[in-house]
């Protein structure tokens, strides 16, 4: 299959996000899933990283080798624009930006944003039933579009968000649109059963020429608040949610493990990725990467630490 441009909806773009501490602030602690089949699995993540690691990723030739790695501009929702750095896999993917790469609170050291999906057209709404079963009563709901450069937006996305406010960290559950599979410009794969809008569907198949093959768990410092507004989210998607001692969460199902540690806004940002990769390397290598270091086997894993010491 050809190369598919993915891109992300990063919180300016909703048009609604405009910072403060969130509305969807309260919830329950419980493990117990809402539902017994997932609604929702991780897609995947945006970090603003300092400009230092954003310019050495953007520039390293072993990531090139490493991933199916792009640098690429997007036009999104009234004509917002976005480039972003990609490391694509089989079914999820990375997005990472630089400090001011994004306008106002999006482009700021340790913004993030995650995206969660749907495999199946309408689990969405039963996801925003769920919410509103857990108090949420305004789900804020959203329609991305992507213009390919004619000018004329495709239908890409519908999103929903639990708040309309964060401090450093939003999550996002989504279903990709008929319309843009319809499109032949998206480059993507033909329906595998009726109802498909998966992720595998949507990605490129180019991963199968490089090492990396996907997210199977990700680490991200958030606020309490911006953590009390995810919960909910992951519930409503099917995640299995359990509180760590030291009050963050760990969210299992779905093939990648989510770990939000609550943290003050200082200490927020992408952490911790860990990747699995097409085969098993025999020895470890290990990359530095600007303030990040990718840590590479010895197995079929490798791991990408972020903000380390200079």
């Amino acid at each position: 299959m050809t190369m598919v441009l993915a891109a992300t909806l990063t919180l300016s773009l909703t048009g609604v996000a405009e910072g403060g501490t969130g509305t969807a602030r309260a919830t329950e602690e419980t493990s117990r899933p809402l539902t017994s089949r997932q609604l929702l699995y991780f897609n995947h993540a945006y970090g603003v990283l300092d400009r230092e690691t954003a310019d050495a990723i953007e520039h390293s030739g072993y990531l090139r080798d490493f991933a199916h790695f792009q640098i690429r501009t997007t036009t999104g929702a009234d004509g917002q624009t976005w480039t972003g750095r990609y490391l694509m896999g089989r079914e999820t993917y990375l997005e990472l930006f630089g400090v001011g790469d994004l306008p106002g609170q999006d482009g700021t050291l340790g913004a993030a944003g995650m995206g969660i999906s749907a495999e199946r057209a309408g689990d969405l709404a039963t996801v925003v039933r769920r919410l509103k079963d857990q108090g949420i009563a305004e789900p804020v709901e959203f329609r991305q579009t992507r213009d390919f450069g004619d000018g004329i937006p495709v239908p890409w996305f519908d999103a929903v968000f639990t708040s309309p406010q964060y401090d450093a960290f939003g999550a996002w559950a989504m279903e990709y649109l008929p319309e843009y599979f319809a499109d032949p410009r998206g480059n993507t794969e033909p329906a595998g059963h009726p109802g498909d809008v998966g992720r595998e569907r949507y990605l490129s198949d180019d991963y199968r020429t490089h090492l990396m093959r996907d997210v199977t768990s990700i680490g991200l410092g958030v606020t309490e608040g911006d953590l009390a507004d995810t919960v909910p989210l992951l519930r409503a998607g099917g995640f299995d949610v359990r509180t760590t001692p030291a009050g963050g969460v760990v969210a299992r199902r779905g093939g990648t493990t989510i770990h939000l540690a609550a943290t003050s806004r200082d200490e927020a940002g992408l952490q911790q990725v860990e990747l699995s990769l097409n085969r098993a390397v025999k020895n470890r290598h290990e990359e530095r990467i600007g303030r990040s270091t990718l840590t590479v086997g010895p197995g079929s894993t490798a791991v990408w630490t972020f903000n380390d010491a200079p």
